[in-house]
């Protein structure tokens, strides 16, 4: 997933509801702003990889035949 980019009166419209956070809610907003900051940035993941590419020698139509036999 990409990074999502604000502009300045969206960012002004957060601000206005975070502004009114008790102190504690804001700076835990600040830590976990700052951890995603320093954080290294995720690499994209090729879903193949995950779960294997799909293998077969069947037609389309094989594998549907097979698929309504089930």
């Amino acid at each position: 997933m990409g990074n999502l980019a604000l502009n300045n009166g969206t960012l002004n419209k957060y601000f206005g509801i975070l502004e009114n956070l008790d102190v504690d809610s804001k700076k835990n907003l600040i830590i976990k702003l700052t951890k995603s900051i320093n954080s290294k940035p995720k690499s994209k993941i090729n879903i193949k990889n995950i779960f294997g590419a799909w293998q077969d020698t069947r037609t389309a139509d094989d594998i549907i035949k097979d698929i309504e036999l089930n």
